[in-house]
């Protein structure tokens, strides 16, 4: 990190869920797990850390679900915001607070957000042709609308912005539109809206970009490509009733768009929490180094509306340190899909596999980059049982078993150490070191295969002192102080494994710390706990059924 930045107080957010339905795997992918894992990194190493989200309440799909329900929009939202928490508490993402976008304190602060902007003169309101549909009398906003993408002619978008190229457009850009309700094609009907001045700030936009090196060079590169090519001033209002009203008495009861208010959360939701435990909120937010966890499909909003709005105030909110971007997660080659059952919701997963299976298997084969990753079954068998099973899991257990049948679950008293013994401890400590930098870095897929590789080597350490043939003094005083620090090393990673490990080697986790890895921590005489197997072997009928269910 760079050495201007904050290095105690940690802010990290993740894209928030949209309340209309659950969590799927690729939510997970390239937003909430790696986000999390740095979230408990940065922990253990004694950063204060606020880690937070909220459920993304408002908008036309919200609105027309609920209608169809025959439920009001609050408890539609209420409904998706409890599940979706259930379901990212059971694989393990710990939020600090998890919020929504329809809270009051978030209303209070989008407003002012809105009030500032417009009495710096960066909105204004003029007259524009709406779509508008004739058979169900209404207007068409954003996903009311489906059509052509006007920059590569992707059909089936919607008409916000599209999802293949990732640009943002206003609604009465789309190229063939249709209603998606009534699938008829509607009118042009004028309407009174208010825009944002995004063109205005495309220099500081630019300059911010180009002055902040944090940011992922592949992405900055095409937003400033974006910026060159000339910014469109942006369409903030939007004809519904679900939504923060407009501060003004002309506003005619109209309300923001959803991309106006939703990561304004992350600032409410992360100073409220703050205020709540008594901390100036606005001032950590301030003097924090802040994270923005996203995929690749909302880069548009998050490099340009997000800074812009931010900028717009004056800096008054810090802008983002890091926006770590990942691509999407493909299923078996394909995209996901929940009408042609390519699809695996995160209940569904977490009802047949242990949580941390997902973890590892996620951090394994995504990349700090756009690519987009591939979940295959076949290969999520192979890394679970080869390497989580037969390298990690093979150690702790052989290790701890030893300990247990040959010195009565107590560790002994080493003796001089011979030459394989200092390379395992200086094994552990470079390993200790690679993990970190890599983790820093968002690296979190090669931190993972820098704890597979220490394992690895202390499996042949095991092999080669063959303990079981005597003088194993040493090298079950070593091993049990190695798993200690694999332990350490996986809890961001696998925190439902090392709680159980940390228990089986009876410490307390409230005591385990990051300083504490790559020591010789765990001293002779400590009692362990009987040993309890971590992971199992994935049988092949297993992955059979999963892939019986995509057909």
């Amino acid at each position: 990190m760079r050495e201007n930045l904050v290095k105690d107080n940690i802010v990290i957010t993740s894209a928030l869920p949209y309340a209309n339905g659950e969590i799927h795997l690729g939510h997970i992918v390239s937003t909430y797990l790696p986000a999390d894992i740095l979230s408990r990194f940065f922990r253990l190493s004694g950063k204060n850390v606020v880690f937070t989200c909220a459920s993304d309440d408002f908008g036309t799909p919200i609105l027309l679900q609920s209608e169809k329900q025959n439920i009001t929009p609050q408890k539609y939202v209420e409904y998706w915001k409890e599940r979706d928490l259930k379901d990212f508490t059971d694989l393990g993402i710990m939020f600090d607070d998890f919020q929504n976008t329809s809270s009051e304190k978030n209303i209070e602060l989008t407003q002012y957000f809105f009030n500032q902007i417009h009495n710096n003169e960066l909105i204004y309101k003029k007259e524009i042709n709406q779509l508008y549909c004739n058979t169900d009398e209404k207007y068409l906003p954003d996903r009311y609308v489906l059509g052509t993408c006007p920059y590569c002619n992707e059909d089936n978008q919607y008409s916000d912005g599209c999802e293949k190229c990732g640009r943002a457009f206003n609604h009465s850009e789309v190229l063939k539109p249709r209603c998606a309700i009534c699938q008829n094609q509607p009118v042009l009907k004028s309407s009174i809206h208010y825009f944002f001045k995004l063109s205005a700030l495309s220099n500081k936009l630019k300059s911010w970009l180009d002055n902040n090196d944090n940011l992922q060079k592949d992405v900055k590169n095409y937003v400033i490509r974006w910026i060159e090519d000339g910014l469109n001033d942006w369409d903030i209002t939007r004809d519904i009733t679900w939504g923060v009203k407009i501060p003004l008495e002309e506003a005619d009861g109209k309300v923001l768009y959803g991309w106006f208010d939703n990561h304004i959360c992350y600032i409410s939701t992360t100073i409220n929490y703050l205020e709540s435990k008594g901390i100036n909120g606005k001032e950590f937010w301030n003097n924090s180094t802040i994270y923005h966890f996203i995929g690749k499909d909302i880069v548009y909003h998050h490099y340009l509306f997000l800074t812009a709005m931010r900028l717009a105030l004056n800096e008054e909110y810090k802008l983002p340190d890091y926006i770590p971007t990942r691509g999407h997660l493909m299923l078996q080659g394909e995209k996901f899909s929940k009408s042609r059952g390519m699809y695996i919701g995160l209940r569904d997963f977490l009802n047949d596999f242990p949580a941390d299976y997902l973890r590892y298997y996620l951090t394994r084969i995504t990349p700090y980059d756009q690519s987009d990753v591939n979940f295959d079954w076949d290969d999520f068998q192979v890394k679970i049982n080869n390497e989580l099973v037969a390298s990690i899991g093979n150690f702790i257990h052989r290790a701890l078993s030893f300990t247990n049948s040959k010195y009565s679950n107590t560790i002994p008293e080493p003796k001089e150490y011979d030459k394989d013994d200092q390379e395992l401890i200086e094994l552990i400590q470079e390993s200790k070191n690679k993990v970190r930098e890599n983790i820093e870095n968002n690296q979190v897929d090669r931190a993972m295969k820098n704890i597979l590789d220490l394992s690895d080597g202390c499996n042949r350490y095991f092999q080669k002192k063959e303990p079981w043939k005597g003088n194993s003094e040493n090298t079950i005083y070593l091993s049990i102080n190695a798993v200690h620090s694999l332990g350490i090393l996986l809890q961001p990673f696998m925190p439902h494994s090392t709680e159980k490990l940390f228990k089986s080697m009876n410490i307390e986790e409230k005591t385990v710390n990051w300083n504490n890895c790559g020591e010789l921590y765990i001293k002779s005489n400590h009692k362990i706990n009987k040993p309890e197997i971590l992971f199992k072997k994935i049988e092949d009928k297993e992955i059979s059924e999963q892939k019986e269910k995509l057909k």
